[in-house]
């Protein structure tokens, strides 16, 4: 497959370039977000983190459903929006408490299918929905669900804090297959059992007790190499990487690969003298995890494939989200 073929599609996956707008409402909140004087971590991160006391953290996170995804499958819509945000606050080395929702649908079967995801969704991953708030009369459909959780402030895993010299590390777990009608969403998870999946989400907390890594965000939307892209953004870093030590599913090309949004999959930054036990436990977490690069202070995320070099990504000129994070 040619790589500059493979470049441009990460450049210009829409899961990417869709983050651009995140700069401009930071932009409008920057100069109030914290005027309660308690906010550790706020935009830029997975979830933000309010300082409660005692040494422990509140992480306040929130996703919409995609639109694309509810015209395919209302059920999976309603299904992943509680993958999506259990995976948020995982990624900051938290534990999910419990989520509340906005559901906008006139039609009672759509309703109907959406609901019935989010209750599979909530066995599955044992985080209550506890209630929300309903537009039952509005002409379109819509989701988008709130989570909190918790994590002592001493291990908690931002964003944010990637260290020059770091292994870049890529975990996705390849035991899944593409959600039948849709096209990038690498499904680990519903054929699971709960024990399975939670015992995904438990072990980022355990390497965030273990402050075995730097930094880390849940694979999302902007794919791998994209999400791997926020996260040196928000520390102010860069990273070259090698792209066939990235964990791939065989039978999937990369350019699909790269824009896959995998049930449980992270990418991270480590010491090396915490790398082996990272990766111990993330595969022992069924997370298949592998070494794929380093940090730099470049402020570029280069890629390397079949003997060349190529940045996909120059920060001192371009954005994801446009900013380093706020702490």
């Amino acid at each position: 497959m040619d790589f500059n073929e493979i470049v441009e599609s990460i450049r210009t996956f829409k899961g990417v370039t869709r983050k651009r707008s995140i700069a401009d409402v930071r932009e409008k909140l920057k100069d109030v977000y914290n005027v309660s004087g308690n906010v550790y971590l706020a935009f830029g991160d997975d979830a933000a983190a309010v300082d409660i006391g005692n040494n422990q953290l509140m992480l306040l996170a929130t996703d919409g459903i995609w639109g694309a995804l509810m015209d395919v499958n209302p059920w999976w819509a309603g299904y992943c929006s509680v993958l999506v945000n259990v995976n948020d606050i995982a990624a900051m080395g938290g534990r999910p408490m419990g989520m509340t929702n906005v559901l906008s649908s006139s039609n009672p079967e759509i309703t109907a299918q959406i609901m019935d995801g989010i209750k599979e969704g909530v066995k599955k991953f044992g985080v209550p929905m506890v209630g929300g708030h309903t537009h039952p009369d509005t002409p379109y459909d819509a989701l988008d669900v709130a989570i909190s959780g918790i994590v002592d402030k001493d291990a908690v895993i931002p964003s944010c804090g990637a260290v020059n010299d770091d292994n870049v590390i890529v975990a996705i777990d390849l035991d899944g297959d593409v959600y039948p009608g849709t096209e990038i969403n690498w499904d680990t998870t519903s054929d699971k059992s709960p024990s399975y999946v939670q015992n995904q989400i438990n072990v980022m907390e355990t390497i965030g007790k273990k402050h075995l890594v730097h930094a880390a965000k849940d694979i999302s939307n902007p794919g791998i190499v994209g999400t791997l892209g926020m996260l040196l953004e928000a520390s102010d870093m860069g990273a070259h990487i090698d792209l066939e030590s990235i964990p791939r599913a065989n039978d999937i090309d990369w350019i699909s690969w790269f824009k896959m949004y995998p049930g449980s999959a992270f990418v991270l930054t480590a010491p090396e003298e915490t790398t082996d036990e990272t990766l111990s436990l993330l595969n022992k977490a069924h997370i298949d995890a592998n070494c794929v690069g380093k940090v730099t202070s470049n402020h570029k995320l280069s890629m390397s494939y079949n003997n060349e070099t190529k940045t996909v990504f120059d920060f001192s000129n371009e954005i994801i989200m446009g900013f380093s994070e706020d702490k």
